[in-house]
């Protein structure tokens, strides 16, 4: 399958990667991230573990519209199919509505709502014509509950779960699925230095496992919407 992941170089985007290679199907990925470095170290890996898949990576800012159209671009001029789309890529800038910085709700929402609605649409043309396809929206279990002190934040991430139930309904007469991940904390880098105990929160394998599992579904069955918090609940 030809697989695109943005957000792909750590985290929850590199552990899908992982999820989805270790079948030893010689998937091909197409993975984007910001950091060229990380970005390469992560490619470079993959490829070493798993020989049989095709690692294409390439920096793309998703906050920048320009950006995503390069990467887009690259995408259609590499491959005339795609299989499954993971709009992962998003950022956390804490505050509330009332006390944040001036400019956070702009960033949040052009990195974690507008980067899946534009890269969506850039490569919605080829999956429509094939009539198949899959698209993952990674939201947040912030995108159910609002809390004190999610912010922009959580207006992001309440907005890209709208965006990912209109295209499911959008997409269903050309054969498209479309689900909606809504994981709570799950261990990251980003929760690196922080006196949080692995144990309490989820593995980003977790969610991993549950994107691999809603793909190998039959082609009449769709997986509208998964949701996973920790055992002991959200924190």
């Amino acid at each position: 399958m030809n697989i695109v992941i943005t957000g792909a170089s750590k985290g929850l985007g590199k552990a899908m990667a992982v999820e989805f290679a270790q079948d030893k199907q010689g998937h091909h990925f197409f993975l984007c991230a910001r950091h060229a470095a990380e970005l390469e170290q992560t490619g470079k890996e993959l490829q070493g573990r798993f020989p049989r898949t095709a690692i294409h990576t390439k920096t793309c800012d998703v906050g920048d519209k320009s950006s995503i159209r390069e990467f887009a671009t690259w995408i259609n001029n590499l491959t005339g199919n795609i299989d499954i789309l993971i709009n992962n890529a998003g950022i956390y800038l804490p505050g509330s509505a009332y006390g944040e910085a001036d400019g956070n709700l702009e960033k949040l929402m052009e990195v974690n709502t507008y980067s899946a609605y534009h890269l969506t649409r850039l490569l919605l043309p080829v999956m429509v014509a094939a009539k198949k396809g899959h698209i993952f929206n990674i939201c947040s279990i912030a995108s159910l509950n609002a809390y004190p002190n999610g912010g922009a934040y959580g207006i992001s991430k309440y907005a890209m779960y709208g965006f990912s139930k209109n295209l499911r309904e959008e997409m269903k007469p050309h054969g498209i699925k479309v689900t909606h991940v809504l994981p709570g904390a799950a261990f990251t880098d980003s929760w690196s230095g922080s006196d949080i105990d692995p144990k309490r929160i989820m593995e980003a394998a977790d969610i991993a496992k549950m994107v691999y599992a809603a793909v190998h579904l039959s082609p009449q069955a769709c997986v509208e919407e998964i949701i996973l918090r920790p055992q002991l609940g959200d924190l």
